[in-house]
């Protein structure tokens, strides 16, 4: 797979995108990569809750924070996995997003806080602390 540095010069571009560019091409460290991480699971919490509240899409400030929290989050992720590993990182923002959807539904939508569900919550968040402790990066 060849990669866009590698294919010659870039064609010049409007400085909006120019911009953009250089954003992304920062260097990810592997502690920088897991807080983009941690930034694209703590947005995927907020599209999660903002879809519950637009009601199907009905709720047009609430279905644009959805559709941007989405982009956005899923654009951080993609940023995490130039370092880390698909499936640690898949199954930490997903596990992110798990928890502080279904805690902040019990908060925030009355979702019942049953010990039951408490400890699978729980289960997950060892689940996340484990795979970021035993990763490589």
């Amino acid at each position: 797979m060849r990669f866009a540095s590698q294919c010659g010069p870039t064609p010049p571009f409007p400085t909006r995108v120019r911009r953009l560019t250089e954003i992304t091409a920062v260097a990810l460290t592997p502690n920088l990569a897991w807080i983009v991480l941690l930034v694209a699971g703590l947005l995927e919490i907020v599209w999660a809750l903002s879809l519950k509240a637009s009601e199907g899409f009905t709720r047009g400030t609430y279905t644009i924070v959805t559709l941007v929290a989405a982009a956005a989050s899923f654009w951080l992720l993609g940023l995490s996995l130039r370092v880390l590993p698909v499936g640690t990182a898949y199954a930490v923002w997903t596990g992110v997003g798990a928890v502080g959807a279904a805690a902040l539904g019990i908060v925030l939508f009355d979702e019942p806080a049953t010990l039951p569900r408490i400890a699978c919550i729980a289960l997950i968040v060892g689940g996340i602390l484990g795979l970021k402790m035993l990763s490589e990066h």
